[in-house]
Formats: C-alpha cells, structure tokens, sequence
C-alpha cells in the first residue's frame, strides 16, 4: 500500500515537472534545434528504442549530437574521449547534459520518470526474457532521466556496479518515495554542472576504442544473464 502511494505522488510530481520544464525551457529547446540542425545533416531529435517497466520497448527522445547513423560505426553504443562522430554541437550538449532535454516529453507521456535506472537500449544487456534476478529487477520501476547510479559514478562505474545501484534506489524509494527523487535530483544538478564522468572508461589492455567497447559489450551480456544473481 505504501508502495503504491508513492508511486502515485511520484506519477504527479512527474508530470508537473515535466510540463513547467517543458514550458519554461522551450526557448532553449527551440534554440538548440536551431543549433543541430544549421550544425551537421540529419534529424534535430535522435529517437531511440529502450526499456522501461518491464521491458516494455519505448522510443526515448534526445537532441542529435552524433552524425547519422554513428550506432552502426566505430564503437557502437560506446563513447570515448574524442570520439569522431559527435559533431561540434554535440560535444557542448554532452558536456552540459543538454542533450537529454527532450526526455521530459517521455516522463510527460508517462514512458518513464524524472528519476529512476537508465533506460537500457534494446539490445544491450541481451534478451530481456533470459535476464538473471539482479538485471531484471531494475526493470520493476519505470526508467529514468537520472538515477543513483548517475550521481553515484555514472560512467566511472561498471554496469554491474550500476545496476547494484540501480536496485537500491529501488527498495529506497518504497520507504523514502518522492523525497529521494527530489534529492537525487539536486545532486544531478550538482554533478552536471561539474561536467565529471562523461565519457566512458576503457577496458584495461584494449589496444583501441573499438576493441574496448566489444569487450565491454560482451562482459556486460554475461554477466545480465550469469546464473543466480540477485
């Protein structure tokens, strides 16, 4: 029952953040899609399919900061330092986060929250039927713009480290609800001003990005669906 309570608060404190963000920010939105499109060729918004509640497939919405088709090339859904295909713009939305505004349209439709585990694309972690106990029990709440894991490390921590995170947060909430959203929403704030951890780390001994990310790839499939994780 409280459980449910809290959801319902949260639902509520969702759309309202989200639709005065929304309002309050359009001319900045309006202005960063001026920015993408007189920057490089292709669409303003990136769509792209993710995960939520129980791996229900959504199409998550970001200001485009990499050339078209950059999941197809180089490092895949991986990006390093210096990465070549985010384009000028893209470098400054990354850097301030920016990109990611167009998500409030999600939390406003209901796809996900303003806080909870980062939407995991499609593919990432494998099939999600096959998921063992401790991947799959993130999937139990709504995703996420941002998310302990985000202010606790964001790409400084492994997926593995993520997900521990991310299942925290998740028996926290039941019994802090929407007052632990508004704190790791502060501490987003923080964490994006500082600009720290944007860029994913390297696999030790990868003699390239692109051997990097497909050993990080793979280390990350296995260990979704090892045996009798909780």
């Amino acid at each position: 029952m409280r459980l449910k309570i809290n959801l319902g608060i949260k639902r509520i404190f969702d759309l309202f953040v989200s639709g005065l963000l929304l309002l309050l920010l359009l001319p900045l939105l309006l202005g960063i899609a001026v920015a993408v499109r007189a920057d490089s060729k292709g669409p303003v918004i990136f769509a792209q399919e993710r995960l939520t509640k129980n791996g229900r497939i959504f199409r998550m919405y970001k200001f485009r900061s990499m050339v078209v088709n950059a999941e197809q090339m180089g490092t895949g859904l991986f990006n390093y330092k210096n990465d070549p295909r985010v384009t000028r713009v893209g470098h400054f939305l990354r850097n301030t986060s920016l990109d990611e505004l167009p998500q409030l349209f999600n939390v406003f439709k209901g796809d996900i929250s303003i806080v909870g585990p980062r939407p995991a694309v499609v593919y990432e972690l494998g099939d999600y039927e096959t998921l063992n106990r401790k991947y799959k029990k993130r999937f139990s709440v709504k995703g996420g713009i941002t998310g302990l894991a985000q202010v606790r490390g964001r790409n400084e921590n492994s997926w593995d480290e993520k997900v521990t995170l991310d299942n925290q947060y998740i028996d926290a909430f039941e019994k802090k609800g929407i007052f632990l959203d508004v704190m790791i929403m502060a501490e987003t704030a923080a964490k994006v001003f500082r600009r720290s951890d944007i860029y994913e780390e390297k696999v030790e001994g990868a003699g390239s990005d692109a051997e990097s990310a497909a050993l990080a790839e793979a280390e990350i499939i296995r260990l979704a669906h090892e045996a009798d994780r909780e």
